[in-house]
């Protein structure tokens, strides 16, 4: 069983899903894919990894930099969670490029090349956002490139973060 809750963010409404002991969902309201990993049985209760990822958001939306991560559970194929996987690893305040993932993925599935727009796909299809930073992306010149939340939502992450002036 899947269950639900709904948390109150400074960037928009956010939902929350989960099992019993991981975080398997996290969407803004309205953002492309919203929902989209979410089991057809759920229902609304509050539990431990809620609150869990309720403290968490507090202390980022907060200006600060969590000092811990709830469990997670990202559904998605093995590709998917590969890339997932490497945005944890992005350091919070810092970013980088869809290229810079791809090539660490190449060499990761020992690959010459990576698509960056496979890299894209799976990044934008990412069922916890935040906390699993697709945020942190960037096209290969910097400029600020897809979000499925949208691009404001992107630009007040990262300027939450204070990790790009130009973003503030």
């Amino acid at each position: 069983m899947e269950y639900t809750t709904d948390y109150h963010s400074p960037v928009g409404e956010i939902l929350l899903a989960g099992n019993e002991k991981e975080l398997t969902g996290l969407w803004f309201e309205g953002q492309k894919y919203f929902g989209s990993t979410l089991e057809r049985e759920m229902r609304k209760k509050d539990l431990p990894i809620f609150e869990e990822t309720r403290r968490w958001l507090d202390q980022y939306f907060s200006g600060k930099k969590p000092d811990f991560l709830p469990p997670l559970a990202p559904k998605g194929s093995e590709f998917r969670r590969k890339v997932w996987k490497h945005l944890l690893e992005i350091p919070y305040g810092e970013t980088t490029t869809y290229g810079a993932l791809a090539k660490k993925l190449a060499i990761e599935m020992g690959r010459e090349t990576m698509s960056a727009q496979a890299v894209g796909g799976a990044v934008g299809h990412n069922p916890i956002s935040i906390l699993i930073p697709c945020h942190r992306l960037l096209g290969a010149d910097g400029s600020l490139t897809g979000y499925a939340a949208g691009l404001e939502v992107k630009k007040r992450l990262l300027a939450l973060e204070r990790q790009i002036e130009k973003y503030r």
